[in-house]
């Protein structure tokens, strides 16, 4: 008679999935792609109409000075101004909301807003360089409306309307005469910012 032999279990290669790594794995993926969905809504609408207002109270200043130097300080240190009160804005709106200021959306709209206006920061030394003081308004116009532009890309609505705003009276400021900068700086820096930034407030939580 023959031999019995024992059925010979098949030996698996692989260790079994463990279901729930496997839908952390999944909620992890769905998480990550709706960061990367969604718009960086953190943009202060009230921090924006007070940027505007010390835009104007700028403006005001500006136009008393009488040598160019004193100008350009006046409006450089209205633009460290605004930029903390921008920030600052744009934190407790983002505490509010309960958005990180290093999510995926965040992060979008820092490095589309961060590049043009780097570029305007180095043309303003070269034109300072070269005393070329008359050209700085509307490349400070174009250079922010390029950078709300591509930032605003990432954000709500309103905010690259308001860049493409910034980059036409930016162009046209090539058009008029250099004496009224401070005229088209207190409209656009100014009044933009006061508009648009109720229109943020009023829609999307301050």
């Amino acid at each position: 008679m023959a031999k019995i032999r024992p059925i010979r279990t098949e030996q698996r290669s692989e260790d079994p999935i463990n279901i729930s790594d496997r839908a952390i794995d999944n909620l992890r993926y769905i998480r990550e792609a709706m960061e990367r969905s969604a718009s960086f809504t953190a943009v202060p609408g009230y921090g924006g109409m007070l940027m505007g207002v010390t835009a104007i109270g700028a403006a005001y200043i500006a136009a008393q000075q009488v040598y160019l130097r004193n100008w350009l300080i006046v409006w450089l240190t209205e633009a460290f101004l605004a930029a903390a009160i921008g920030m600052l804005a744009m934190w407790q709106k983002s505490k509010i909301a309960e958005q990180s200021l290093i999510s995926t959306p965040a992060r979008k709209f820092a490095f589309g807003f961060l590049p043009p206006l780097l570029c305007g920061v180095a043309i303003t030394l070269g034109l300072w360089r070269y005393e070329h003081y008359e050209v700085m308004v509307p490349v400070w116009l174009l250079c922010y409306g390029a950078a709300v532009v591509t930032g605003g890309a990432f954000s709500i609505r309103a905010v690259p309307i308001m860049g493409w705003i910034f980059m036409a009276l930016g162009g046209s400021a090539f058009l008029v005469s250099p004496r009224y900068g401070n005229y088209l700086m207190a409209l656009g820096f100014g009044a933009l910012h006061i508009i648009f930034g109720a229109i943020i407030a009023r829609r999307y939580g301050g």
